[in-house]
């Protein structure tokens, strides 16, 4: 199905009227449509059936980022996310994209990392040999306990053997399960294989297992996109596209070397890629974790982005970084709105969905810097932040309008400026 992702003037149309538009161009059906109109599309007898000691449901804002053009294929990317200016930013900069392609994403296989922790070993390096000279018999064993995963062309392929000779609890040897988890995030099917294996490598070293867990860095299954904006495109009234570009990445060298900044930086680009998490019901403390360490692999905590400047003066920004999600398992098979957001998407695997989220990262990023090297973050959040201070207020209706276009245009936008605004209107 081909469509526009451009939505032109969505933003001024109201809640209904955005959905009745949204309904037509991607062909929602009427069950679909009523999920995304109706308050509690999670029924509370699945929610119960999820997490432990449920009481009720929770809901925040569920959004689509437009503009968007990835691999050359138009898409609208459903965001549920409570911060103002996430959703227009990615969707801003997402447009500036678009006169050079859009984004270019492309990522690794879908290996996972299950640990098993062995203790007690007198003879680590011994030890660890052991283990490598039994790799097949050990993968044999792994793969036997997931027999779907290896019908769907994936499943143990190999092992790693980490020796900590020197740790407070005596010599330690940490053997990886190395596992292609294809569409799944993986976690319970490589926990499943750490458990089946812990016996045998205790056989093969003489030493004690201890925990059987999966890594959450899942340095191994990478997510990477790329974008590409000529000067012109990054012209404002005040700025010329040129100056934006040195000031975009006079900002990301700050993130670069200094992880105060580095800290602010990448949570701007969790922005957007942890909402697109949590549409899709996957895990988000499970990206978060392994984006955080691998900002880290270096020895020096810094930026999960890179932006340059390329032989035509054109900004180029780049991402790579773990992206361990699944389409199979878990909330995503399970929230009836999580498998509302797959539809929207099309994807048709877990890397193509890390994918299109590393590219809303990148877009986030971008449009973080780029107003911190000309008006400044405040300035962009001002309308967007004002219009909760109003709905706080207790605004509602055309009292909203009104009440964000007097504090934006004083600058004065506080709870205590909008309630006695509100008071004056109505007074009047």
């Amino acid at each position: 199905m081909s469509i526009d992702s451009r939505l032109p003037d969505f933003r001024n149309l109201s809640p209904a009227q955005r959905l009745e538009h949204v309904q037509q161009l991607l062909g929602l059906s009427a069950e679909d449509t009523a999920l995304l109109r109706d308050a509690g599309a999670l029924p509370l007898e699945i929610a119960d059936g999820m997490i432990e000691n449920v009481i009720g449901t929770f809901e925040l804002p569920y959004a689509l980022a437009s503009n968007f053009r990835i691999n050359g294929r138009e898409m609208l990317i459903p965001l549920v996310v409570e911060e103002p200016s996430v959703v227009a930013a990615a969707s801003f900069m997402a447009k500036l994209t678009r006169p050079a392609g859009g984004f270019q994403t492309s990522s690794s296989a879908p290996l996972m990392r299950a640990q098993v922790q062995i203790i007690g070993v007198s003879d680590p390096y011994n030890a660890r040999l052991s283990l490598l000279r039994n790799k097949d018999e050990i993968i044999t064993l792994a793969n036997s306990k997931d027999q779907l995963l290896n019908s769907l062309g994936g499943g143990c392929r190999d092992i790693e053997v980490h020796t900590f000779i020197d740790s407070p609890r005596g010599p330690m040897l940490v053997a990886h399960l190395i596992v292609d988890v294809r569409d799944a995030m993986g976690a319970n099917t490589v926990n499943t294989m750490a458990e089946a294996v812990a016996p045998l490598m205790e056989q093969l070293t003489g030493g004690k297992v201890r925990l059987r867990i999966l890594s959450n860095l899942a340095d191994l299954r990478l997510a990477r996109a790329q974008l590409r904006i000529a000067p012109e495109h990054l012209d404002t009234a005040e700025y010329k596209g040129t100056e934006v570009i040195e000031g975009v990445i006079d900002a990301y060298t700050f993130a670069a070397i200094d992880p105060y900044r580095a800290a602010t930086h990448n949570k701007g680009i969790m922005n957007g890629i942890d909402p697109l998490v949590v549409a899709t019901g996957n895990d988000w403390r499970a990206v978060e974790a392994g984006a955080h360490a691998y900002a880290c692999r270096n020895g020096h905590y810094g930026s999960l982005t890179t932006w340059e400047k390329d032989r035509q003066g054109h900004l180029v920004g780049t991402i790579e970084m773990p992206m361990p999600l699944g389409l199979v398992g878990g909330a995503t098979k399970t929230h009836p709105l999580a498998q509302l957001s797959l539809r929207i998407l099309g994807v048709k695997s877990a890397q193509e969905l890390g994918e299109i989220a590393v590219a809303v990262g990148l877009a986030q990023n971008l449009g973080a810097l780029r107003a911190l090297a000309t008006e400044g973050i405040q300035r962009g959040h001002m309308a967007l932040h004002a219009r909760n201070i109003a709905l706080s207020a207790g605004a509602r209706g055309d009292e909203l309008d009104w009440l964000v276009k007097r504090m934006v245009e004083t600058r004065d936008v506080r709870a205590d400026r909008a309630e006695a605004l509100l008071r004056e209107k109505r007074g009047q």
